[in-house]
């Protein structure tokens, strides 16, 4: 009797970065217990990654491998910026399912590859968990939001069944609608429908991620077990309702915080950013005293105005605080992302511009003092493992779900109004490093950083829960419900 093989598990992330790096963090996570690991990223972005990264960053190791399927979108003038979301989501729908499968086959008819014994799928990429259920493979799908985030979406059917949206006109995107109590999510207490997951915001009953999401999110309940990138601690009264929706459900965050706690595993070091990372930030960090400095970053989907972005620029610039702000080509909508010459010369000697950064050290970084940010998961979840309060401004999806708890339930935010002003920006800016409710929002943050590392810790929940999910992983079975090869 031979040994058992080597567990193999294939994970596949949405194309979009928020969702590539837990989904990469989580593959370390697995690779350093002993799993085989291939990481399926779309082509589009693993030119991008090599790219970035450089071309010999993506060659992996022997037993954690890199692949690549087609996303179905045609090739565009600029390879270097996000896609269009709700093309993309669409598109691999319904071009990716095949090639994925073949993958699949050609790995298990791979010599000295372990034949295929999991498949973490996107939370939106639901046709991966379609193959690997018609092979028989264990099919787990990890929404790489918040749970609240995940719970807005799994609701959206429910709303739109009691009418709450489609939104019968577009006054009621400013008439207070969106201000509407809604008391009836399990576990998300205080909610409004302004802090539902932002594609619920739309006229259109055919409206692409209203559907889409919505669909996606009930077809968690047909995967072999649940994944998010959380704590208990932190989201516990949503966490507690979920436990009774899904048998299996791994509450394993922050994923930062394991990755940290590898020892010498290979595959830590592999990077996961589509842009270049500017690596002069962490030197001018350096040169800053503690809790002085306040990061900007919008993420790497959020789009705004020019006019937005001069308004951002002029509350920086006016609060008198030293600054380190990333603006990617793309963030400014159908032009190039310029900030004004006179604000550069009002700035200069305390203020730093830069295309990209490798976040998590910023974050962590003692010279950091505030966050001003989109709200995204990853983001939120990097400023808590910081202990960084955060001014929030929300851009889409489930961003103002995150802002809502990041502001009321925590006790870590502050959020700035959707049409930003010069004025509110500065005054927040001094609030939060001057004042005294920056400095319960700092205390706090500190206390959220501690509950995040003990979470992790040996005898925390996280830990438990990845105990679990590892173990389950290697005794689970699935029925074979049919065959592809």
């Amino acid at each position: 009797m031979g040994s058992p093989p080597r567990p193999h598990a294939v994970l596949i992330p949405q194309p979009a970065q928020g969702h590539v790096t837990p989904m990469l963090q989580l593959s370390k996570v697995l690779h350093s217990k002993g799993f085989y690991i291939t990481y399926v990223n779309s082509e589009y972005n693993h030119r991008r990654l090599l790219r970035s990264r450089g071309p010999d960053s993506l060659n992996g190791l022997e037993d954690f491998r890199f692949e690549a399927i087609p996303d179905g979108l045609p090739l565009s003038d600029n390879d270097d910026v996000t896609q269009d979301i709700a093309e993309l989501c669409i598109s691999t729908t319904k071009n990716s399912l095949a090639p994925f499968r073949d993958l699949i086959i050609r790995l298990n008819n791979s010599p000295g590859v372990p034949p295929v014994s999991c498949v973490i799928a996107d939370g939106v990429m639901s046709f991966a968990q379609r193959v690997a259920e018609k092979m028989g493979i264990l099919a787990l799908v990890f929404w790489t939001t918040s749970a609240c985030g995940f719970m807005g979406y799994l609701h959206f059917s429910e709303l739109i069944r009691r009418g709450y949206t489609p939104l019968k006109d577009e006054s009621h995107l400013s008439n207070g609608y969106l201000d509407t109590p809604i008391d009836w999510i399990p576990g998300m207490t205080g909610i409004r429908l302004k802090d539902i997951p932002s594609f619920i915001r739309t006229t259109d009953p055919n409206d692409t991620m209203l559907n889409f999401d919505g669909g996606e999110a009930q077809n968690a309940f047909k995967a072999w077990g649940v994944i998010l990138n959380t704590f208990d601690e932190l989201e516990h009264e949503v966490i507690d309702a979920m436990k009774s929706m899904f048998p299996r459900l791994y509450t394993i965050g922050p994923l930062l915080e394991f990755v940290n706690e590898i020892a010498e595993c290979p595959s830590k070091s592999i990077g996961g950013n589509l842009w270049k990372e500017d690596p002069r930030c962490l030197e001018w960090l350096d040169g800053h005293e503690a809790t002085s400095v306040v990061y900007v970053n919008f993420g790497s989907i959020t789009v705004m105005t020019g006019e937005q972005l001069e308004e951002f620029a002029w509350g920086l610039a006016n609060s008198k605080c030293p600054f380190l702000w990333i603006i990617r080509p793309d963030l400014v909508e159908g032009e190039k992302a310029m900030v004004p010459e006179d604000f550069l010369m009002e700035t200069r000697g305390r203020g730093m511009l830069a295309s990209w950064c490798p976040q998590e050290q910023v974050l962590s970084h003692p010279s950091v003092g505030l966050f001003l940010t989109h709200s995204g998961w990853n983001s939120t979840l990097e400023s808590i493992c910081g202990g960084v309060p955060m001014m929030c401004w929300p851009f889409f999806a489930e961003q103002p779900t995150n802002c809502r708890y990041v502001c009321t339930k925590w006790g870590i935010g502050m959020e700035i109004d959707s049409n930003v002003r010069r004025e509110e920006v500065e005054g927040l800016v001094r609030e939060v490093m001057e004042g005294e409710k920056g400095k319960d929002m700092r205390l706090k943050a500190e206390e959220w950083k501690v509950k995040a590392e003990g979470a992790t810790m040996r005898g925390g929940s996280s830990n438990k829960n990845m105990e679990r999910l590892i173990s389950d992983l290697l005794n689970g079975t699935v029925p074979l419900t049919g065959t592809d090869n």
